[in-house]
């Protein structure tokens, strides 16, 4: 098998093969958290919930020591992806009935939630959430696109991804739940044309970055500092001896900031901007911007552990003079596939703008696909 043949067929291994694997119950972490809870810091939550993973424990009597201890140990149950402190009262009336994700959507709705996560080197979670319909965010991904514009690389596209956003060192600011983490995010992206008789590999971006993170309730910061490299496949190179396509030497750093807010009922806005230096070609314009919105639904279709997501990304572009670059993704998250946190989704995808493709970055085209993509 030639190399990129196995690039393209070991992602699809990586979404295919953990399909059966699901996290502990959400029965046995709650009775485990809240025997946890009794032992160590002598407390007994009667409102304490678990929904999917995620814990929802009321903050009413507890300090913000209090508060952090009993995060750490939460946070090492088996199954656990979040710690939720909540505002609601710790006290429930003997006769209310407690549903599974009673307590937490309730505070959702109105924003009291908020969610602490694990300190410490190496911890879990991620402070600003995955840009969902981003098409350069590292993770793990495989997609068939058909292009329905005129371009280099063909009509019938394979688009694989492999990334990953990496915390390496995350603490509170002070003895509040305000956070902060640093770490590194990393993401290769490859096309591949399913129309050459040996699946040509078109193009390939490399992205590096250190970043940082910032989280106060529901308000997030993520910035950092990056590197990207394009680079054109052989094959492809050979096939265009006789045309007119010009090869760039793409490459360059760059400084990129991004702010986020999540709304009521599962919507999330973001917006920020970038600005490019030590790049190559020298006459590349810097500036560039990215607004977008998302929606994940608070609601889980109970009869098939599915939750419906919705996101669109808005790049604008100095270099191709501010047009809009638009990228609209929908389709569903498998609560109960996940890999170290990680969620199965399966997403319709359309976009219409200028190639994220580095190499193709001054080409406009417009696509349609589906996709299986693995976000926390």
């Amino acid at each position: 098998m030639r190399p990129r043949q196995f690039i393209f067929v070991s992602s699809l291994c990586v979404i295919t093969t953990t399909l059966n694997a699901s996290p502990q119950s959400d029965s046995y972490i709650s009775g485990y958290a809240a025997g946890l809870l009794k032992h160590e810091l002598k407390r007994e939550l009667p409102t304490l919930s678990v929904s999917d993973g995620v814990i929802s424990l009321p903050s009413a009597g507890m300090n913000a020591a209090e508060q952090n201890l009993a995060v750490e140990l939460l946070s090492d149950i088996p199954g656990v992806t979040a710690v939720k402190m909540s505002t609601l009262n710790d006290v429930t009336p003997p006769t209310a009935e407690i549903k599974p994700n009673q307590m937490h959507e309730a505070a959702a709705s109105k924003g009291l939630a908020t969610t602490t996560l694990p300190t410490g080197m190496l911890p879990k979670g991620h402070l600003f959430k995955p840009l969902l319909a981003d098409p350069r965010w590292a993770h793990f991904s495989a997609a068939y696109r058909n292009y329905l514009s005129n371009n280099y690389d063909g009509k019938n596209i394979a688009s694989v991804s492999f990334g990953e956003t990496i915390p390496f060192y995350r603490a509170n600011f002070g003895h509040t739940q305000a956070q902060w983490e640093l770490g590194l995010q990393a993401g290769v992206f490859s096309d591949f044309s399913l129309d050459a008789s040996s699946t040509d590999l078109l193009n390939t971006d490399f992205i590096a970055s250190i970043y940082s993170s910032i989280r106060v309730q529901q308000f997030s910061v993520f910035a950092r500092l990056f590197h990207q490299s394009s680079h054109l496949g052989d094959e492809f190179l050979l096939s265009q001896l006789n045309s007119n396509f010009q090869r760039i030497n793409l490459s360059y750093e760059g400084i990129d900031l991004k702010l986020s807010y999540e709304l009521p009922y599962g919507v999330r806005l973001y917006g920020g901007g970038s600005g490019l230096f030590h790049k190559e070609p020298s006459n590349l314009n810097i500036w560039a911007t990215q607004a977008g919105i998302e929606f994940r639904s608070p609601w889980l279709l109970d009869f098939a552990g599915l939750r419906p997501v919705i996101a669109a990304d808005i790049k604008n572009h100095e270099e191709n003079n501010w047009n809009a670059d638009i990228s609209a993704r929908a389709g569903v998250e498998f609560d109960n596939l996940q890999v170290l946190g990680r969620k199965l989704q399966i997403l319709a995808e359309y976009y219409n703008g200028y190639s994220p493709s580095g190499q193709f970055y001054k080409d406009k085209v417009q696509y349609i696909g589906i996709g299986a993509h693995y976000h926390f």
